[in-house]
């Protein structure tokens, strides 16, 4: 029998990484009655989850997707219920429009099918959405409508999670970086620069764009990239755009988002990324590309053309080469599980993630598909 030190910490589950997976991850796992360690590098949500725009939308997703983001729906309408704290979700319904026949074609086909997944979306002209949606542009042809959408504060969600995971028992340790992971032959072995062991027989990686080289050193690599979301906020305004508006357009360039907070001020993204750094944990704003962003952001709707930006941020986010998340169990290690990677469109699924991997850690299964997101997909 292998002789541990006795000032290792333990637990049945250890979660590497706190961000909203891990956080959430780690809330529902006390709720299946298993003892935590969450250990986060910086704070909890200080990374992607904390910048990220804020979107808590169900259609455009990858169809396999739907039944994860309608979970993850009916957690976030009941998070004040569930941990006390509703990081205001607003569901204030989300469009995405085009401006080319193809595109509107697209959106079309994909409101045919997602019916079978639960989600029920409105077409519209660009005519009928003007007298729904008067602040949209002149420009748009086709419109989808799904009303049961909306937004939420990425700045407050991962944290509330956190905060509830610590209440319901969980050993939240921020300002702890992981160094090594090893594998015994029953436990895995966490060590972190400030010195402190932690043991666990059950190993979560959810660090995000820090995923793919924890996974690597198992023996699983996948095809990754590093980028940096470009995002923006503009001065405010008299409260009037009630919805996300989304642009959804096959040119990269032109795939733009915003939505308006109830303090006034509009909330931006999409377009062209930039490079991350790991090392540096930064991700460059680029300039020119908030510039590209604007005018497609007018065609949105047009009174964007006449206001200031006063402050613009980016993020590190993880993308793997399929632009699906890497998410269930190793191919390779026993008691060792992934969720991360989510391609810049985890933010709506956090609760759900995290209630599906409970699931899966504590008893083995869950009613939730996760085939397409197995890592085993690249082995």
């Amino acid at each position: 029998m292998t002789a541990y030190p006795t000032n290792r910490m333990q637990a049945d589950v250890i979660i590497v990484g706190g961000g909203f997976m891990g956080a959430a991850t780690a809330f529902f796992l006390r709720r299946q009655g298993l003892s935590v360690i969450l250990l986060e590098r910086d704070l909890v949500g200080q990374a992607a989850s904390g910048v990220n725009f804020g979107n808590v939308r169900r259609q455009s997703r990858y169809l396999g997707q739907l039944p994860l983001a309608n979970r993850s729906r009916d957690i976030w309408l009941n998070m004040p219920r569930l941990i006390g704290e509703d990081a205001e979700f607003v569901m204030s319904g989300h469009i995405l429009v085009t401006t080319s026949e193809k595109d509107g074609d697209r959106l079309e086909k994909y409101a045919v099918d997602c019916k079978p997944y639960g989600l029920d979306l409105t077409i519209m002209t660009g005519a009928q959405a003007r007298a729904k949606f008067p602040m949209v542009g002149p420009e748009i042809r086709t419109v989808s409508y799904s009303p049961l959408d909306g937004h939420a504060n990425p700045r407050l969600a991962a944290p509330a999670f956190g905060r509830a995971a610590r209440r319901a028992g969980a050993r939240v340790i921020e300002n702890t970086e992981v160094c090594a992971i090893t594998k015994s032959a029953e436990d895995f072995i966490v060590e972190t620069r400030n010195g402190q062991s932690f043991q666990a027989p059950l190993l979560q990686i959810s660090s995000g764009a820090w995923g793919r080289a924890m996974a690597a050193s198992f023996g699983e690599d996948i095809p990754f990239a590093a980028n940096g979301p470009q995002m923006g906020v503009t001065e405010p305004l008299p409260y009037r755009i009630e919805p996300v508006i989304g642009c959804a357009s096959s040119v990269p360039e032109e795939g733009v988002y915003l939505r308006q907070v109830k303090r006034g001020n509009i909330v931006f993204g999409g377009g062209l990324r930039s490079v991350a750094d790991i090392v540096t944990k930064r991700a460059p704003i680029d300039p020119l590309n908030t510039m590209r962003q604007m005018p497609h952001l007018a065609r949105l709707v047009p009174q964007m053309a006449r206001l200031r930006i006063i402050r613009t941020w980016s993020g590190v986010e993880g993308y793997v080469g399929d632009n699906l998340p890497i998410m269930g169990p190793s191919s390779r290690v026993p008691g060792l599980f992934f969720a991360f990677g989510f391609c810049g469109h985890g933010f709506q699924l956090g609760p759900g993630v995290g209630m599906t991997m409970a699931e899966l850690i504590a008893t083995g299964r869950t009613d939730i598909p996760l085939e397409p997101f197995h890592i085993k997909r690249f082995q």
